[in-house]
This record gives structure tokens, sequence and C-alpha cells, in this order.
């Protein structure tokens, strides 16, 4: 078990929560990251291997992600280990609720949907303690998968980068590695913008064609629940072979740390979007940036799921949330962009600096001085 204290530093994180409950095989960590701005808001993952320190990291760029939005919510996550694929519908509900039940106490945390959970599992969370974020219709909620909010904002991201990189949407190849709820949908907005979907993968495998893929069909195909492998629209490749399909636009959009330095010589693009939260580690970005790569953050490139999630419990409509996506994202990939063209800075570095001012200048008018 990782040490917490040795990912503390001077922005959090505030408190960190293991679960362990062994009747219903429930295990799970909770980490608040910081709440200076407000109660922090971050998904549930589950997944069979996640880990303490991947959930520190996630809290973390959760935290990044709502002040660079500027959004009045801190940074957290939890995480459950469990296979939601293999665990049945009714123990995974029973893990959910009893996660929630075992959190019920921990106000400072707002749930929200993440790999492995979705609005479903906010109406159970809802319903066990009444603190959720991405519900059901029903349930007044804005569903984030359903709209496709987080693949707005990627979209949006694309569009204003490309600014920066001398490129034109309409005709860009485009490789999307992940296509779930948030690579189905910027596959399809950039598809309506003209770019053209090359390569997609899912965990089954990966699918190619330098013509083009028919992403209407695509995303039927996937919502119908069969695989990518299953797919007799294109060349069916080995999972990681999205490394190597030549592209203008590289949306990572599954788990972290899927780039890294080993392999990021494999990627032959001039952009890459990161859908995923923290999906390429540091020092790869270091070497896109010396290959004149433009790589666009995560928690720039993919807050428009949060944003949603924020304009949802302030009670707004799905235009206001889908409208402030647009906006927020638009404006802070210009900002972050700009600053790093001018500072000669990485775009991650750029990034920082702008939410770490705004979360220290949240902090400084806290009581106590980190939280």
């Amino acid at each position: 078990m990782e040490e917490p204290f040795s990912f503390s530093d001077n922005l959090g994180p505030l408190k960190v929560i293991y679960v362990y409950e062994p009747s219903v095989s429930l295990k799970g960590v909770l980490v608040v990251d910081n709440v200076a701005a407000g109660p922090s808001i971050g998904g549930l993952r589950m997944a069979p291997d996640v880990s303490a320190q991947e959930c520190f990291r996630l809290a973390r760029a959760m935290t990044y992600k709502n002040a660079a939005a500027g959004l009045p919510h801190g940074g957290g996550k939890s995480v459950l280990f469990a296979d939601p694929k293999s665990i049945g519908d009714e123990h995974k509900q029973q893990l959910v609720r009893a996660f929630a039940c075992a959190l019920a106490g921990e106000d400072h945390y707002i749930f929200g949907p993440d790999m492995g959970t979705d609005e479903v599992c906010m109406a159970w969370v809802k319903d066990e303690i009444g603190r959720a974020l991405g519900l059901p219709r029903e349930l007044g909620g804005i569903p984030l998968d359903e709209i496709g909010a987080t693949g707005l904002g990627l979209a949006c991201a694309a569009e204003v980068a490309a600014e920066f990189c001398d490129l034109e949407i309409k005709g860009a190849r485009v490789v999307v590695q992940g296509f779930g709820a948030v690579g189905k949908h910027v596959a399809r907005i950039l598809g309506e913008r003209g770019a053209i979907l090359v390569g997609a993968s899912d965990t089954s495998g990966t699918v190619c064609d330098p013509s083009g893929i028919d992403i209407n069909a695509l995303i039927a195909h996937k919502d119908s629940g069969s695989s990518l492998s299953q797919w007799k629209g294109a060349q069916v490749l080995p999972l990681d072979a999205t490394l190597d399909i030549e592209c203008e636009i590289w949306i990572p959009a599954a788990r972290p740390d899927v780039i890294d330095e080993a392999n990021v010589k494999r990627l032959h693009t001039r952009l890459v979007i990161q859908g995923a939260n923290i999906p390429v580690t540091h020092g790869a970005e270091r070497r896109l940036h010396e290959r004149s790569v433009l790589n666009i953050p995560d928690f720039i490139a993919n807050a428009g799921g949060v944003i949603c999630a924020a304009m949802e419990y302030q009670g707004a409509s799905e235009a206001a949330a889908m409208q402030a996506i647009e906006e927020k994202v638009r404006r802070n990939t210009r900002e972050v962009l700009t600053r790093a063209r001018d500072e000669q800075l990485l775009p991650r570095e750029a990034a920082l600096n702008l939410a770490t001012s705004r979360i220290e200048a949240a902090m400084r008018t806290r009581r106590w001085s980190l939280f």
C-alpha cells in the first residue's frame, strides 16, 4: 500500500480514506485533494487494476481541471477495485451503494461518473447519500455520456489548437485510442466538422482504414454491445496499433500512461488532444514538444464533463451547460497555448501555472492556509 504522505505537497491532499468491507468484497479509496474553491468533484472509477497512487494522481488532475475551468469546486477522486464487466449488475450495485454509504459523511466530496460507472450508478449514490452528479434525466440530471459533454470539449480544444499548428480540421485524419463514451463523441463531432476518422480502438483491438471509417456506423456497432474486433468495415489490428497509424490528430481517450518515453516515438501526428486523464507521461510530453507535436493537457482539453456536471449541480439547463463547455474550453485552450508560445513553455507547464495561480488565490481566502 502506498504511503499517503509521499504524495503530499502545499496543495494537498486534504484527506485520504481507505474503505474495506470483506463481506461484499468492497475495496475502495477516496482522495479529497483540495477544497479551497469549494467541495471537490471527481468521478468514481471502477476497474480491477486501479491503485491508490492512480487515485492520488487523478484527484490532483481534477483539482487542476476544476481550477482551470473556473469552477467553484476543488478536486477529488474515488476508485473501486472491481471489474464492472465481470461482477454482474447486482454485485456492482451492491458495491457502489456500500461505498457511497461508507463515505456518506464526507461532504467535501461529490460523486460523479467515470470509467466503469455511469448515470445509473450515480442514481444509486444519490439514493443512498443524496450527493452525486451526472444523474439520469429522470432525476433532473444532464447525462454526460449521452450528450457527449467531454467529447464536445475535446473537439473545441482541437479546433483552437489547430490554429496554433497551422492545421485545418476539415480533412484532418483522426485516430481515437479508446472508442468509448468519450472517444465516440469526439470522433462524431470532429467528423461533423470535416475530419476523417482513420483509426480507433477499444479493449479488444484496433480498426484502421486510411480512406476513412464510417463514424456513425462504428458508433452504432459499439452501441449494440459489439467490440471493435468484430467490426467488418475496416482492417482489424492489435490493440496498440493506434500508436502507428499516421494522422494529424491523435486522441487518447482511455487509461492513464498509455504514451510514455518508450512508445512515444511510434506516434506520427501533429496534434495530441488528451481525452483521458493523465494519458501521457511528462517525459513523453517533453519528447512530443521536442518533435514539434502540439500536445493539449488533459485538464484543459477534457474539462467538458466536469463543467457540465458543475452546471447540473447549479440547476442549469442542458443548453446552458453545452454553451459553458464551448466557452470555457475554447478560452482556456487559447490562453494556455498563447502563454506556452510567448513564454517558451510546454503546454502543460503553462496550464499548471494557470491552474495553480487560481488554486493559490482561492486558498488565500480561506481561514486555514492550505484548505
